[in-house]
């Protein structure tokens, strides 16, 4: 990583507000994807992710974060 010239970042253990943005967004994708769900395998629950924050999440769920 560091060849790469990647920051790594972490936040403090039990601090979830040191990284809010994501800890929101993991609580959403949890509430909103994985327990609706039950998955047969790996694959599947990967296809599923995907389909639901690049089908769902990014194109047509209201954000709040910018304004719309």
């Amino acid at each position: 990583m560091e060849s790469k010239q990647f920051k790594l970042s972490y936040s403090a253990k039990g601090c979830p507000y040191d990284n809010a943005c994501i800890e929101s967004f993991h609580a959403i994708l949890e509430k909103e994807c994985v327990y609706l769900n039950t998955f047969i395998d790996y694959n599947h629950a990967k296809l599923a992710l995907f389909q639901y924050i690049e089908g769902f999440y990014n194109r047509k769920r209201i954000h709040s974060s910018i304004n719309f």
